[in-house]
């Protein structure tokens, strides 16, 4: 739907523009939030609520019918004469990946919590990601209107769990209807003060953190006392924020507006700019790297001026049904400007830049240009992919986008198409789904040959399952999820096939003898492959064939169907023919051998283990750790405040299939869990053996 644009924006500069996300545990009010703050601003007339599906950010039927955000969502808007994009993530577990893609795309990272919730599992897992990231980070306590909420208990929670550097930057006061601002007042105004804490006491306590990234700016405190340059104060709040030295704490009401003016201004006053954070190399993780002199790379720094080449990341990919194809983007250097023309990545093709678009919900106004730091989307060019570099000078070719800490996705599902007319529908559905959602995974599994969704848990694949549905109009029907095994060897092993055929004519052949040994666990590609034969026992225009044959094993495994990986091969001696031997021979020759040799060197499963992280009420804590022991779980930790409890654990993802649905039954719905992929071990022997007995492969002629 489209949208006019405010005359404001095509006037902000770099400076004026605040880029933030916002993220937090599953229902903490993030999107309602952004919701009081578009009412707030004016941007809206009504502001609209979770419960009746009309919010601006939450506007696809799957959100409306779980009443959670399931995908990242833009809006945008003028406020105290800057720039606002705010982004809204969704809070499950499920959807990390939509949080993680786009902390490359802004300077501020806010994390909602819920005041009667306290700290749950995502607050826990964004704050760890933002602060290994070096990310500057605001803590949000939201719902602060809400009866018997211990707002003091919960910041001691909060310092304990995160560090003393979580500071109260404003106040509830009027019995949490209102808030007062403690770094800009140094005193309680109208005669109320916090029932938190005193509002000098905070005053103090905040700017004394601040002056300390200043050892000048400390001494004048110390002789002036509060009377200090604001400009100074401003950079060291801002070095403070960018070394993680402060971590601002904010208190607010989406529903009933207490906070929220203060929150905007301290957005708009404190909060890096673009041009603040990349003076401070705030920019984490580093937008870009630039490659020189075969695989050296270093962090690209941009070029400030504003006349400067352009150059963008694309940091997320919608598909919209009537837009089409929509990518979206933060200008890293430059100006980006409509009708112009972009290279993406190493192509050396360019494209044309038709229309640009600054997002709003699902609403879109179009725009002539985007300056350094600002976001916006690029439509209908099919070229673009996420997490990729557009340029506009040919000589940055080689800079290439971040690396992101993505979750790895787990969790699989074998699908099948109901009625098989709909393969093009379903083969085109599933790749913008994957464009889509950088965690999502569709793949052929050679072991069972099903087609197989991967993703980040349960409900993930059942909202991919149903956008398929809603969306496309495909129906699947599915099957057990399965486990992503891998196979690998633990001894040195030797293999030979000798491959003859005769059928007329010239016929094929080629024999290969190699041998096989494992490689280490942290080998970063899993294969080797040399060349050992002497005397030109094999000719060396067939050892590609022969490697060839031996990488067709790899994708589809030796023992069980499974990928194989951490494997040398070493091909020492073979026989070829003057006439007869062929590309094609030695192909087989290679795969045969290779499997000869695998199934004698002691091949094991590797099954994926997880870090595990589960909170729950304080009475559930024996039941739980006495559940994940009987999963072959390993508890590392256990936390308790004396109402709830907090386990970690590393556990198989083979015992952990069902474990929402079995959590919920567990704690009368009241756990919660997250899971990473944490490393590999060795499966069992029971495992491995009922695995391989299930691997039926297919007759491979010789």
């Amino acid at each position: 739907m489209a949208l006019a644009l405010n005359p404001a924006v095509s006037r902000i500069q770099p400076a004026d523009i605040r880029n933030v996300l916002l993220t937090g545990h599953t229902g903490c009010g993030k999107t309602s939030l952004v919701e009081r703050m578009l009412f707030e601003n004016k941007s809206i007339i009504k502001q609209g609520t979770i419960a009746d599906g009309s919010t601006v950010c939450d506007y696809e039927a799957e959100e409306k019918h779980h009443k959670h955000s399931l995908k990242s969502s833009l809006v945008h808007f003028i406020h105290d004469r800057r720039l606002f994009n705010i982004i809204d993530t969704p809070g499950s577990g499920d959807f990390m990946g939509q949080a993680v893609a786009t902390l490359p795309a802004v300077e501020t990272v806010l994390i909602v919590i819920d005041a009667a919730k306290g700290i749950e599992v995502t607050t826990r897992r964004i704050m760890k990601t933002a602060a290994e990231l070096k990310m500057p980070r605001m803590l949000v306590i939201n719902k602060i209107d809400q009866p018997g909420v211990n707002l003091a208990g919960l910041m001691d929670e909060i310092r304990t769990a995160f560090g003393p550097e979580c500071l109260a930057m404003n106040l509830p006061i009027r019995n949490n209807t209102d808030v007062i601002d403690v770094l800009d007042h140094g005193t309680a105004a109208g005669g109320w003060d916090s029932n938190l804490i005193p509002v000098g006491e905070a005053h103090h306590r905040i700017i004394e953190q601040i002056v300390e990234m200043d050892e000048e700016l400390t001494g004048e405190y110390f002789e002036k006392g509060d009377h200090l340059d604001p400009m100074k104060v401003h950079r060291a709040f801002e070095a403070a924020l960018a070394s993680g030295h402060l971590v601002p704490v904010l208190f607010c009401s989406a529903i009933t507006g207490a906070g929220i003016a203060d929150l905007l201004h301290i957005i708009a006053e404190q909060a890096p700019s673009p041009l603040e954070a990349q003076a401070l190399s705030m920019t984490i993780p580093s937008p870009i790297h630039t490659l020189h002199e075969g695989e050296d790379h270093h962090d690209f720094t941009p070029d400030t001026r504003p006349d400067a080449p352009c150059i963008a990341h694309v940091f997320k990919v919608i598909s919209d049904p009537f837009l089409g194809k929509l990518s979206v983007v933060r200008i890293i250097q430059g100006s980006l400007k409509s009708k112009s023309e972009m290279l993406v990545g190493e192509n050396k093709k360019p494209v044309r830049i038709t229309h640009l678009f600054k997002m709003f919900g699902n609403q879109h106004a179009e725009t002539d240009h985007l300056v350094t730091g600002d976001i916006g989307v690029i439509p209908k060019i099919e070229e673009i992919h996420f997490n990729t570099i557009l340029h506009q000078d040919p000589a940055h070719h080689a800079v290439t986008p971040p690396v992101l800490p993505l979750p790895r996705p787990l969790y699989g599902v074998a699908v099948e198409l109901k009625n098989h007319a709909d393969e093009t529908k379903f083969a085109a559905a599933s790749h913008k789904m994957m464009e889509e959602d950088p965690c999502f995974r569709v793949e052929r599994v050679a072991a069972t040959a099903q087609t197989v969704f991967r993703g980040l848990g349960e409900l993930h694949l059942r909202v991919v399952l149903e956008k398929l549905r809603n969306r496309f109009a495909v129906e699947v029907t599915t099957k057990p999820m399965k486990v992503a095994y891998r196979e690998t060897i633990t001894s040195p092993a030797e293999g030979h096939h000798r491959h003859k055929k005769q059928t007329g004519g010239s016929g094929q052949f080629g024999e290969v003898y190699l041998r096989v040994e494992p490689l280490p666990n942290d080998h970063p590609t899993g294969f080797e492959f040399v060349n050992e034969t002497v005397g030109g026992t094999i000719p060396r225009q067939y050892m590609p064939a022969i490697e060839k044959g031996c990488r067709m094993v790899l994708s589809g495994g030796a023992i069980a169907g499974y990928p194989l990986t951490g494997v040398r091969v070493s091909v020492y001696d073979g026989k070829y023919h003057d006439v007869d031997s062929k590309e094609v021979a030695f192909v087989s020759a290679g795969k045969k051998a290779f499997i000869d040799a695998v199934t004698k060197a002691r091949p094991a499963l590797l099954e994926p283990f997880v870090r595990l992280e589960v909170t729950a009420p304080q009475n559930y804590l024996g039941d739980l750790t006495a559940d994940l022991s009987g999963r072959r779980g390993r508890i590392e930790n256990s936390d308790s405040d004396g109402e709830s409890c907090t386990i970690t654990a590393m556990a198989p993802l083979s015992e952990l299939m069902h474990y929402a649905t079995e959590l919920k039954s567990m704690t009368a719905g009241q756990g919660s869990y997250s899971m990473d992929f944490s490393h590999e071990e060795r499966a069992p022997a029971g495992v491995q053996a009922s695995v391989v007995a299930a691997f039926k492969p297919h007759a491979d002629e010789d």
